[in-house]
């Protein structure tokens, strides 16, 4: 019992260890960041208003995107920035921010040109957020697709007998259990959940197919959540270019018509931030695995 909880709770303990031992340091370091930005303010305002492309990245899992989405708009609205490398290593996400991502891009895209380049996975959301770039151009070593949609749940009714436990449940509406990880889900259960993730699969492919001009028909080719290499990618139509990041820039040099590419910086304190929160996960993961492995 003491360890079925152990391994529940790990990952509440893990973050609150990381909060206790980095606090300090990180409200620290932050006071200094702004003592010493606020001396070099002018000199990298004068730098960003000279930075003629800029690069997006999106990375990891696809949860929460308000900082990339910010960044388009903030590419979108300045004048000076004439293209976009849109950078992605991700295995996707969550369908609403993945969506999100996509339609900004695809008003980016519209304003001013756009090179996604798959770093490393572009895969399912990613894929989807990708999709209406200029072109996409995809490492030699990256994997690309898997366009797909899938909904899991645990079945955990054995081990609350086990230990005891047992749910009671109040609900207005037939379906308002659906999904629930209390038992095994009804007939008409998995009936609903298949209607919603058939119609987003629909919207997927519908969209892959207008944004790369394929055949929706042909979608068990290039979608049915099928992995592919680049190169294999590149045969059924979902990235134009196979190649290194520095084709990647001058494909956008040349599409962008800018002969002398300045990039715009990023923020010290952003690329702070991201080390430390990165740095979480990582802290995170290694002690949630540790705690799982021991029991």
């Amino acid at each position: 019992m003491f360890n079925f909880f152990r391994i529940i709770f790990a990952p509440i303990i893990a973050i609150l260890d990381f909060i206790t031992k980095y606090f300090k340091t990180v409200v620290f370091l932050t006071i200094i960041y702004f003592i010493v930005s606020s001396n070099s303010d002018s000199s990298l305002t004068s730098i960003e208003e000279s930075a003629n492309l800029q690069k997006i990245e999106l990375q990891g899992p696809i949860l929460k995107v308000d900082k990339v989405l910010e960044e388009i708009q903030a590419a979108k609205t300045n004048a000076n920035i004439k293209g976009v490398l849109f950078v992605v290593n991700s295995p996707g996400g969550s369908v609403a921010p993945s969506v999100e991502v996509a339609y900004a891009i695809k008003e980016l895209q519209t304003v001013k040109p756009v090179i996604a380049y798959a770093s490393g996975v572009m895969a399912s959301g990613s894929y989807y957020a990708s999709i209406w770039a200029n072109k996409i151009i995809a490492n030699p070593g990256s994997m690309i697709g898997s366009i797909g949609v899938i909904f899991q749940g645990a079945n955990v009714e054995e081990l609350m007998k086990k230990i005891g436990v047992s749910t009671q449940t109040i609900k207005a509406g037939k379906y308002k259990e659906s999904g629930t990880f209390t038992r095994e889900w009804n007939t008409y259960e998995k009936e609903e959940l298949e209607s919603v993730i058939s119609d987003t699969y629909d919207m997927f492919i519908t969209d892959v197919s207008s944004a790369r001009k394929l055949k929706k028909e042909n979608h068990e080719t290039f979608a049915n959540a099928h992995i592919f290499t680049s190169r294999q990618a590149k045969k059924v139509g979902l990235v134009d270019e196979v190649g290194t990041i520095s084709i990647a820039q001058e494909e956008l040099y040349k599409i962008s018509k800018v002969k002398n590419p300045i990039w715009t910086k990023e923020d010290k304190f952003d690329r702070f931030i991201d080390k430390i929160i990165n740095e979480a996960v990582t802290n995170f993961s290694l002690k949630f695995y540790d705690g799982l492995k021991a029991y």
